[in-house]
């Protein structure tokens, strides 16, 4: 588990739970809690993701995958116990005082991770790959809305829903986020037909090798970087009624298509 959650990273889903509940003046301890409860849920979502079952990898973030370092059962059930361990921190009282704060929060995880987010986008993915016909783009965007774009927005929105957020703030930065989520897996795509693995730290070319529908596939190499950059400065549009304040947001969403890894 700690490998999974504590061996490198970006830890991009935290910043942004962190950064968008210090927009309204949350606890910095609820915030901590909250955002180790997204990366202890990305973190599971890539073990199990790793597992030959799934896309077979042997390299995450530059060190063997947990089921190469131990085994295929081990590394199912850290995944397992991470995925729990998110909603006990997200559930405990020392996150939030109010219990409706916290049921809020539990729920804004479980509709992002589950069939409506996460593992639905995961599902259509393999399924994608051996699909009479290559998904078209507005297909693509709906896959990665779902196995991507799903957590990273659900990671902004319960920093808002701890700050207690109005419902305008709240749409605001939503669709900050859902355009982030999608420059973010641009790049995503980018890297791995461009990128460098020893850099990423993990093997690249393999969604080409795997059939897989991506962005670059549907768009080229430029489209694709066009597109990302489209996205980009949108989101970042997003947040102008939070000021300055919301820089290191904005920040977030030139680094998500300018990334090596």
């Amino acid at each position: 588990m700690r490998r999974a959650a504590l061996g490198g990273g970006k830890r991009l889903r935290a910043f942004l739970t962190i950064e968008t509940a210090g927009l309204f003046g949350a606890s910095p301890d609820g915030a901590d809690r909250v955002a180790a409860a997204f990366e202890c849920l990305h973190a599971y979502s890539l073990a199990h993701d790793d597992l030959p079952c799934m896309d077979d990898d042997d390299l995450r973030r530059g060190l063997p995958t947990l089921h190469v370092e131990w085994d295929e059962a081990t590394a199912v059930l850290a995944g397992d116990a991470l995925q729990a361990l998110a909603f006990e921190l997200l559930t405990s009282p020392a996150t939030h005082r109010s219990g409706a704060v916290r049921a809020a929060l539990a729920l804004k995880l479980a509709e992002a991770s589950g069939f409506g987010g996460m593992v639905g986008g995961q599902a259509l993915d393999i399924a994608a790959e051996t699909a009479p016909a290559p998904l078209t783009l507005a297909g693509i965007e709906r896959l990665q809305a779902k196995k991507t774009g799903a957590l990273i927005a659900a990671s902004v929105e319960a920093g808002a829903i701890l700050g207690r957020a109005r419902a305008a703030e709240r749409r605001a930065l939503r669709e900050y986020a859902l355009e982030l989520g999608a420059a973010f897996q641009i790049a995503d795509d980018i890297l791995d037909a461009t990128g460098d693995a020893a850099t990423a730290g993990k093997r690249l070319g393999k969604d080409a090798d795997a059939g897989k529908a991506t962005f670059v596939g549907a768009l080229g190499i430029e489209g694709a970087r066009t597109r990302a950059a489209r996205l980009a400065e949108d989101a970042a549009g997003r947040l102008a009624a939070f000021g300055d304040a919301a820089t290191p947001l904005r920040l977030a969403a030139r680094f998500a298509i300018s990334r090596q890894r």
